[in-house]
């Protein structure tokens, strides 16, 4: 995908976000993150925006530690839906202006800094959009295309190991495979990382297939291993689900 799809995407996700959590209200319980309420979730992807957006205008060479010196001070609940939607608006204005040459720090292997930040904002964007959305138990599926996007950067981005880093034992073969799309992903998984192989017919003890939407949800932990096509050893994805769990500090509180 281009920047231009990923921008369009980040701007339509975060949309999204807004209408979910204005329709369940800020105490809503989020079933995908259960220490978290709706409040929690807004304060997170507010905190979020800012923070990317503060890489690319300031041309930041390292990463930002400090949250809440660049992302400023929380509002009250009456202004926090207005809150965010500040911060996701001037994130993706930021990115429309960048210039492609932008040089700043970035996290994951990309074409430029530019690309990667659209890119991992759409995404980060459109995974917490699917939290806000799960307490009516309804998500909007992904575009395909979008969604096959999302899986290749969590495999190849997150959980790929880098160069001499251990895997961890022991090992097994996963495949997953898009069902409407036909993209398939080979990886040999460990219990800290997994390498992306290149697939020429090597058997897998579990494969799980699903629409591409789908894939993607579960991959992240947002949909249970039933809502799959599994073959093999299911047990296997307990292992995957303590793999793709990736942290974020605990939502700030108020000052």
């Amino acid at each position: 995908m281009e920047v231009a799809q990923h921008v369009a995407e980040l701007r339509r996700q975060g949309e999204l976000l807004a209408q979910a959590a204005a329709r369940a209200g800020l105490d809503a319980s989020i079933p995908t993150c259960p220490d978290w309420r709706m409040r929690d979730l807004l304060q997170h992807m507010g905190d979020v925006h800012r923070w990317a957006a503060a890489h690319i205008t300031q041309r930041r060479a390292l990463g930002i530690r400090d949250v809440a010196g660049v992302a400023g001070p929380l509002p009250d609940d009456l202004g926090l839906l207005d809150w965010y939607r500040e911060g996701h608006a001037a994130l993706v204005r930021t990115l429309e202006s960048a210039a492609p040459d932008l040089a700043c720090w970035t996290f994951l292997p990309a074409p430029s800094p530019l690309a990667f930040w659209a890119r991992r904002q759409a995404h980060e964007t459109a995974i917490h959009r699917a939290d806000a959305e799960s307490p009516s138990g309804r998500f909007t599926p992904f575009e395909p295309e979008f969604a096959v996007d999302g899986v290749d950067e969590l495999v190849r981005g997150f959980l790929v190991r880098a160069d001499g880093d251990p895997l961890g034992e022991p090992t097994w073969m996963l495949r997953v495979r898009a069902t409407d799309t036909g993209h398939e992903w080979l990886a040999r998984v460990g219990d800290q990382a997994l390498d992306v192989l290149a697939d020429e017919g090597e058997p897998a003890e579990c494969t799980i297939a699903a629409k591409a939407s789908d894939l993607h949800l579960f991959l992240w932990n947002r949909l249970p291993a039933e809502r799959m096509n599994v073959e093999g050893d299911a047990s296997l994805l307990d292992r995957w689900r303590d793999l793709a769990r990736i942290t974020w500090s605990r939502p700030r509180t108020r000052s």
